[in-house]
């Protein structure tokens, strides 16, 4: 299904006959998956903190008509510029990143260099720093892979190793942007390429690390904020929220398992939800790509108007929902408020095309879920797991993604407690065992057959050809 299976032999034989420039591809797709990802999250962070001052600075003088002015003209011009570059500069960096390094790994010609890397950086800072509730994952998994895919070439490694490099790439890149190298490693293995030979594994994992380090490196020398290397020169294990620990009981197993079956119903819906988005917009605005981006930027201004400053800032929502755990101070109304709200301006955001991806809003999704439930279960029973919100994100992400293991670690890596680990595989295996038996299409996969019937931004798929 997705292309020729890489032979153990062949990569053997690889490394003992071209071990420098797989050695060298490695290191180097390492380095680019951490230098784009790092440039990605501190360009959206600054445009998110320019557009926030703004609202701030007009203010005094528009008073409360100040968000429904500002925010649907930065959306609107943020899709319009971003539109406008992936058209005419790379049209294959176009949407989430991850349909393109799927058609590439089943033997499409799909473009993969350092252009469309660029292009899907500048567009993603835009597009989501303006305002599209998208997350950054996708384009750093289009970004590695392209990167990866420079590197291989421009190294002449074997065409053998390119499905290879290509996947860790991608994987890289999930590690580089969540701080998860394991959850970009078992992400490249489970999603992209479908394979668990050892020296399969070997490869994919020492890449995925190598961007890991190299994002601690560049952390290390001022292009990161608060996690890396500390100035003693030893590795500092960061957590992206700061929590108390958590606790796990028997009890737990089979609230986390309830959790799990209702968040496999609600992952369907948002995916049939998203699905449904994309074919609308393709249909109605046809090869006028760019003023769906710019019409979507301006309506998602419009819907953020009235809302907190943070429901159009993904970071910063995602934050919200888990200080809500720590303080204590879970609220019913806001957290469905949550849900709602990011459910239908994701979709929105995904029928656009923008640049970026929907592993950040499937973990707030999840999050909020995992809070409304433990505050029902807490007002009816007297008690809930400490873990649903984290188990309510790695389900989320489980059950449209279709991948379970990797939706634990890369939620495991936003605090980096160990007793987490089981909580989130009961949830995840759960929800993901439901939603494989609702439909046996990942969101990603549905996406792939809904492109291959609109083909808005690129000529149609070609046959394809062997990656041996």
């Amino acid at each position: 299904m997705f292309g020729t299976p890489l032979k153990a032999s062949t990569v053997r034989n690889l490394l003992q006959q071209r071990s420098l420039a797989v050695a060298a591809t490695v290191l180097l797709t390492g380095l680019g998956a951490a230098w784009t990802a790092v440039l990605l999250k501190n360009g959206i962070t600054s445009v998110v903190d320019w557009r926030q001052g703004l609202v701030e600075q007009f203010e005094p003088v528009l008073g409360r008509a100040t968000p429904w002015l500002v925010l649907p003209i930065i959306a609107g011009m943020g899709g319009l510029l971003a539109g406008l570059l992936v058209k005419h500069l790379s049209p294959a960096a176009h949407g989430s990143g991850i349909t393109q390094v799927m058609k590439f790994l089943q033997g499409h010609r799909v473009p993969m260099s350092i252009r469309v890397a660029v292009v899907k950086l500048l567009g993603g800072v835009l597009a989501i720093g303006s305002g599209f509730p998208l997350g950054p994952e996708g384009p750093a998994v289009q970004m590695g892979a392209s990167v990866a895919c420079q590197m291989a070439t421009n190294l002449r490694a074997p065409r053998s190793f390119l499905r290879l490099i290509v996947a860790a790439g991608g994987g890289a890149g999930i590690a580089a942007v969540f701080n998860a190298p394991l959850g970009g490693f078992i992400y490249a293995i489970e999603e992209l390429l479908h394979n668990a030979r050892p020296v399969v594994l070997m490869l994919v994992l020492f890449t995925t690390f190598m961007a890991d380090t190299w994002g601690d490196v560049l952390n290390w020398i001022g292009f990161g904020k608060n996690q890396g290397f500390t100035r003693a020169l030893s590795l500092e294990v960061t957590r992206t929220f700061d929590l108390a620990d958590f606790t796990f009981q028997p009890i737990d197993v089979l609230y986390l398992v309830l959790l799990g079956l209702v968040i496999a119903g609600l992952s369907e819906l948002y995916n049939r939800y998203v699905i449904a988005m994309q074919g609308w917009s393709s249909r109605v605005f046809g090869q006028r790509p760019v003023l769906r981006m710019a019409l979507c930027g301006l309506l998602l201004g419009l819907i953020f108007a009235p809302l907190p400053a943070e429901f159009a800032d993904g970071a910063a929502l995602k934050k919200l929902v888990a200080l809500d755990l720590r303080d204590g101070a879970t609220d019913l109304g806001s957290n469905l408020a949550i849900f709602v709200a990011m459910f239908f301006t994701t979709g929105l955001a995904a029928a656009s095309g923008a640049p970026g991806g929907l592993f950040a809003p499937m973990l707030i999704l999840g999050g909020a879920v995992g809070l409304v439930g433990s505050e029902l279960l807490q007002t009816t029973t007297g008690y809930a797991p400490s873990s649903f919100v984290f188990a309510g994100m790695a389900s989320f992400v489980a059950g449209t993604s279709q991948t379970p293991i990797a939706a634990t670690f890369i939620t495991f890596a936003l605090t980096k407690q160990i007793v987490l680990l089981k909580p989130m595989l009961v949830a995840s295996l759960s929800c993901y065992l439901l939603a494989r038996a609702i439909n046996r299409r990942s969101i990603y996969e549905r996406q792939l057959e809904l492109e291959k019937r609109h083909s808005i931004w690129a000529p149609p798929l070609i046959a394809p050809v062997s990656l041996r």
